[in-house]
């Protein structure tokens, strides 16, 4: 299943081919002791998991470094659960930062085992809460941890505010259904549908939200 992410992303090298190949095996052990993704769920890591995390590559290609900057862009995942968005986008984007955080001890260890499995040395991660977050980022990326005006309460004063990259610096949301109402209070978040990207039926609600911060 892992060929998939190789179709959609032919660019990838034979290294970020095998690392995703690890992951399968990786979360499918992982999940017997800790339920860190469902069960019906782990059957279709690459789609439902993977994939869905690498929506946010056809958003936007974090820079590998930066004007006056030492290193590249940096970028926070909160509510990474088991390592979502967060370890996929960090495969993609090997000069970039990643810093995950969950609320949930249990599966930050998921996340620190899968990390020294696949010899990432771009991630680190944290037991916490958003708001404890140290340090400022280029983008903050989640999966519909909570709804919009709260994640913004969360994470507003952790965005750079220098922008390199063609969007603006802020979030990007991961999430699915109708977001209208949730949207009302940010007049320039922007939507871009996952169906429009990927062929499989369960993208057809799924977007990324981009809020610039």
């Amino acid at each position: 299943m892992h060929q998939i992410i190789k179709e959609y992303f032919p660019h990838i090298t034979d290294h970020q081919l095998e690392q995703f190949s690890k992951l399968g095996d990786l979360y499918a052990e992982w999940n017997a002791q800790i339920n860190v993704i469902s069960r019906k769920d782990i059957d279709r890591l690459y789609i439902r998991h993977v994939l869905h995390s690498l929506g946010i590559v056809s958003v936007v290609r974090f820079r590998e470094s930066l004007p006056n900057k030492s290193g590249g862009t940096r970028v926070l995942d909160v509510g990474t659960g088991g390592g979502f968005p967060g370890i996929p986008l960090a495969i993609m984007f090997p000069k970039t930062s990643f810093h995950l955080i969950d609320a949930i001890g249990k599966k930050i260890k998921v996340v620190d085992a899968v990390v020294e499995a696949l010899g990432l040395e771009n991630v680190t991660t944290e037991h916490g809460r958003a708001e404890s977050v140290k340090g400022r980022f280029d983008f903050i990326v989640s999966r519909a941890v909570t709804n919009m005006p709260d994640f913004v309460s969360w994470v507003k004063n952790k965005v750079r505010k220098e922008s390199f990259h063609t969007l603006k610096n802020g979030i990007l949301y991961l999430k699915g259904g109708d977001l209208t109402e949730e949207l009302k209070p940010f007049p320039k978040a922007r939507i871009y549908e996952l169906e429009e990207i990927f062929e499989d039926p369960f993208f057809e609600t799924k977007k990324v939200v981009h809020v610039p911060l």
